[in-house]
């Protein structure tokens, strides 16, 4: 029987394994990898995202989870960027409204649109952007990045999904990426293009 390698994704939220699992399903199966949640590991301690790009912010989290526990390491960074407020969110996507908490996406989506009440639909491109990473523990660092765009809706749309995926209306139709089935977000989102990326970097250093 193969052997199963550990690839430690530096998040707590069984979602994102889940999600990943899924997007690098082949990868994962040709390789022989289990992809694990960073609470697999308990005395791994958070990780300070004080990075200024999503890069930045994923290569610190991949890295410091590596180190800590010495098996190659995944992360990534992702968040809304809007072209009229030169890039923002940005980094401060999660943040955005100060809010934590249940209602923090709610408030998020609220506050964004209330900043572009004016801006004509001409003017309301975004796209969210993810930086994935893969960190080694002897030292290589390979980081992806992959974009989906769109526009900003005037109201929220769908029920699937989270943060700000019921705003952005993808380019090439008039659905917002809430109203996209799972299959079809991973096939076409950000972290989706991000991953996949990676992929080769997967393939060229674990295989």
């Amino acid at each position: 029987m193969s052997r199963v390698a550990r690839v430690v994704l530096a998040t707590r939220n069984a979602h994102k394994v889940e999600e990943l699992n899924a997007i690098l399903s082949e990868v994962v199966g040709e390789l022989h990898l289990e992809v694990v949640g960073v609470t697999e590991f308990p005395e791994v301690e958070d990780v300070v995202e004080s990075g200024v790009t999503f890069a930045e912010n994923a290569t610190l989290k991949a890295v410091q989870v590596c180190q800590a526990t010495g098996m190659p390491s995944l992360a990534d960074d992702s968040g809304l960027a809007v072209d009229v407020l030169g890039g923002c969110p940005g980094v401060f996507s999660a943040r955005w409204s100060g809010v934590q908490g249940p209602d923090k996406d709610r408030a998020n989506n609220q506050l964004l649109l209330s900043q572009l009440g004016d801006v004509p639909d001409a003017h309301r491109a975004a796209a969210f952007v993810c930086a994935a990473v893969l960190a080694m523990p002897d030292g290589t660092v390979r980081v992806q990045e992959g974009r989906v765009s769109g526009r900003l809706g005037r109201a929220p749309r769908g029920s699937g999904g989270f943060g700000y995926d019921p705003l952005l209306i993808v380019d090439g139709g008039e659905r917002t990426l809430a109203e996209f089935s799972p299959a079809e977000k991973n096939a076409i989102s950000h972290r989706g293009k991000a991953f996949r990326a990676l992929a080769a970097d997967l393939r060229e250093l674990l295989a």
